[in-house]
This record gives structure tokens, sequence and C-alpha cells, in this order.
């Protein structure tokens, strides 16, 4: 594999001037941190990016296009990640729409048992199975399945699920950049993706976005927050959106005291105040990574500048997020919190689809009584302002970023670093990166990345006291 590893005079624009451990608590050692760029007048106008971001999935509108085929006929799909948090609800779904939606395909890891009840109740035409030692396990589990499905082992069973000819579209719910080339297989058979892989974007799209407007797919957002931005923009004209405002809950520590957060715990982070998660993602609310990495994807997704996506603690999650057009009119998407809404649009989009009250509980707004909003508190976590400078840096440093947050937290919870470890790993192998950093990466280097933020964030853990 050859990597095109930039040269130093492209480099240099890249390195930052602002240095983030002046205004952290964390005191971080590194220097990746924000650029800023002044007016003649030596008055700061904002911060700028250092390379050209390819065009966005969708640039400030979400307008159906007039060919686009409306089904009279179950709308053929497939799941890949199908025993995981996204595909069991994608699954339900489907169970309680079987006249809307039809599952031709299902990928998955290692979970046997549980895919073998799927494809007894779904009945898809393939299966694959990424862990290849337990094939032999999966086909004794459906040997008395009246439904005999094609089984496919390993990586390329769950590309070819991917790109099955029969599908329309694609749930991307695998997770981590193991779902990258099965999207790139979808992308390139025509599927349109319906996005539930945060890497796709964070770290592929300096090399999805231009594959999926070569082959022409739509890329519909199925988490919370970039699915309210989608439905906010529904009809906007070009050029009208201004803002894009992401709230978050605040996570765990949001009330806590600066002093008090070198005392955290693994127990104390995985407290989520709203959502039932899993553990990584639980550890990012409480860092606030996961509304930083929510940036870079939303400039990915819509085209906002950097200086245009604002971050809005909203405690009660009631609101998923909001825009703001030219004229100043704020629109927002509420909704009570469940993920299986944005799911249920994403697979429905442009139409809408009547949900019972039984199974879909209506949001009343009089039992809250109030709702509020503050900013977030950088100082507390440095997180927020090293995602903007890993989105404004571009390239495969996103990637990175990424990566090197995940094994942080994964190290974190194994209890081998702290929690304020955490933002010095990942700010730390941002600073390494900068050195080969890549502006518009192959798929090949962008894996590559990933691997060794991975191992560059974990050999980091030796410098770190415990």
């Amino acid at each position: 594999m050859a990597l095109n590893l930039p040269s130093p005079a492209q480099v240099k624009p890249l390195f930052f001037s602002y240095n983030l451990k002046s205004n952290t608590f964390t005191k971080l050692p590194g220097r990746f941190c924000i650029k800023r760029k002044d007016n003649e007048n030596g008055v700061e106008r904002g911060v700028y990016c250092s390379i050209q971001s390819p065009e966005p999935a969708w640039p400030g509108t979400a307008i159906p296009d007039p060919n686009l085929k409306i089904w009279d006929t179950p709308k053929p799909i497939t799941i890949l990640g199908s025993t995981g948090s996204i595909g069991t609800q994608t699954l339900n779904i489907v169970a309680e729409f079987p006249h809307r939606f039809n599952v031709v395909g299902l990928a998955a890891g290692s979970n046997v048992a549980l895919l073998a009840d799927q494809v007894k109740t779904f009945k898809p035409k393939v299966v694959a199975l990424r862990n290849e030692s337990l094939i032999d396990e999966l086909k004794e589990a459906l040997a008395d399945s009246e439904h005999q499905p094609e089984i496919i082992p390993g990586e390329q069973g769950v590309i070819q699920v991917a790109s099955h000819p029969d599908a329309a579209t694609v749930v991307t719910g695998i997770v981590g950049c193991a779902g990258l080339k099965p999207t790139v297989a979808a992308i390139e058979a025509g599927k349109d993706i319906a996005l539930a892989n945060k890497e796709t974007m964070i770290a592929g799209a300096p090399f999805i976005l231009p594959l999926a407007h070569k082959h022409n797919i739509k890329i519909l957002p199925a988490d919370s927050e970039h699915s309210a931005i989608f439905q906010c923009i529904q009809g906007l004209p070009v050029g009208a959106l201004r803002k894009i405002l992401l709230t978050a809950s605040g996570g765990a520590f949001r009330e806590w005291p600066v002093e008090k957060m070198k005392e955290i715990k693994v127990s104390d982070a995985l407290k989520h105040p709203i959502w039932t998660l899993g553990r990584k993602i639980t550890v990012d609310s409480a860092t606030l990574f996961n509304k930083g990495l929510e940036v870079i994807e939303a400039h990915y997704l819509f085209g906002a500048e950097y200086d245009d996506i604002e971050i809005v603690i909203h405690p009660q999650s009631i609101i998923h997020s909001m825009i703001e057009t030219q004229d100043s009119s704020v629109i927002a998407q509420l909704g009570l919190p469940d993920m299986r809404l944005p799911l249920l649009y994403t697979l429905s989009w442009p139409e809408r689809i009547y949900c019972s009250e039984i199974t879909w509980p209506r949001l009343d707004l009089s039992k809250y009584g109030s709702l509020t909003f503050q900013a977030p508190d950088n100082v507390k976590f440095p997180s927020v302002n090293l995602c903007y400078a890993a989105g404004r840096a571009g390239g495969t440093m996103t990637g990175v970023l990424s990566a090197a947050n995940e094994k942080a937290v994964e190290l974190f919870v194994d209890e081998k670093i702290s929690y304020l470890d955490i933002f010095k790993v990942v700010e730390l192998t941002c600073e390494e990166h900068q050195k080969e950093l890549v502006a518009s990466p192959s798929l090949e280097e962008i894996i590559h990345y990933d691997q060794w933020a991975r191992q560059y964030a974990a050999n980091l853990q030796k410098t770190l006291s415990y």
C-alpha cells in the first residue's frame, strides 16, 4: 500500500498557533488547537479551515428528486450490524411495518444466536457473519429452519450484503472504520445509505462524499441530531441555511464543579442522565466528544462552516437540534428521546409513516413545564475545541481524532488511564499526526491512519500516570 504523505510545505499551514493549554483546566501539553485569522484592523473575524472540504451530502437543502421512487410495495433494505442497537431497532420497525419494509440481507459480527433468530423471523435472502470461525455454528443454528438463506463468511460477506442487487437502502450500523468498505461497496452499487456509522463522515467523508455524488446516491442521517437538522431543512431554498444549532444533554458531568473532575471514576461516567446507551457513547457524552464529533459530521453532511455550527446544552433532550435561516428564523425538531424516530424517517424519506400511539408515545409539552438551554463549558470539556480544530484541519485529521478518542475511552473504561487523560491522549495523537496529514486521502489511507492513531494512543498510556 502506497501512502500519499504530504511534504513539509503542505503540512506547515496546518500547525495551529493558539495554544489550547492556555484556557483549559487540564493543562494539555500539546499545541493542537485553533488558529484564528484577523482582519486588516487586527479584529478577530473567526476561524478558517486549512483544507477545502468536499461537496456536502445535503448542501443546505433537502429537496427530494422529482424522479425519486415512491414504493408501493415493501421497500427492500439490508442491515449492516443487525445484532447491534441500530440493527435491532431497525428490525423492530420492520416488524411493525411489514407492508412498508422488507429485509433482503443481514450482516452481523459474532452474535450467532440473535442473528439466527433474526433470520428465522425476517427471512433475508443473504446473511453475512464477519467472524468466519462461527459460520458452522450459524449453519447449525439454522439447520431446522424452513428458510435457508445464502450464508457468506467474513468481510467479503458483509460487502456482498451491502451491495446486494435487490436492496434499495442499506442501514450502516457497523461501529467504527469496519463499516467503511461495506459502505463504499453499497454506494458503488447504487444503494442509498441510512447512515448510522459515524466514521463514514468523520473519517471517510473526504473519500465517501465525492463517491456518493459520482453514483448519485443519497446519504440519509439516522442519528437524532443530524436527522433533526435534515428534517428542519426540508424544502429550504439554496443559500437559506445560516447556522446549525446542535443540542446536547450535557452528559453526566454537566453540573460537576471543575475541581471535582479529577476524581471521576468509570462508574460516574457511565451514568447518562437521559439516554440508555452503550459504554463508549455514554463516556463520549460525559466528555462531550460525542457532540464535537457530531459537529464534524454536520459540517460534512450539510456544508455549514465550522463558525456556523454551534453546540447548545439542552438537558431535557426534547429539542434534538435546530437551524437558523438567513432571516434569523430558528426552526427546531422536537420529540421524545427515541432512536426509532430518526431511523424510521431515514427509511421512509420523503414520506411520513403514521405511527400508533401505543408503540410510539406522542410528545406532550405541557408535562415538561420548561425547556432550558446553556452554552457548553469549554474549560471543563476541552474535547469541543479539539474537535473544531480537527475539523478545520480536515483530511485524515478527523479520523485520527475519532480513532484516538475511541482508544482513549477503551483505556479509561479498562481503568488504565484517568478521565482527564482522555483529552490528553486525543490531543497528543492529533498533534503528532500533523506531520503526516493527508488532505485528500484514499480509502486505504483513511483506514491506515485509523489504525495508526489507535496504536499511537495506546502507547501514550505509558507516559501517563493513573
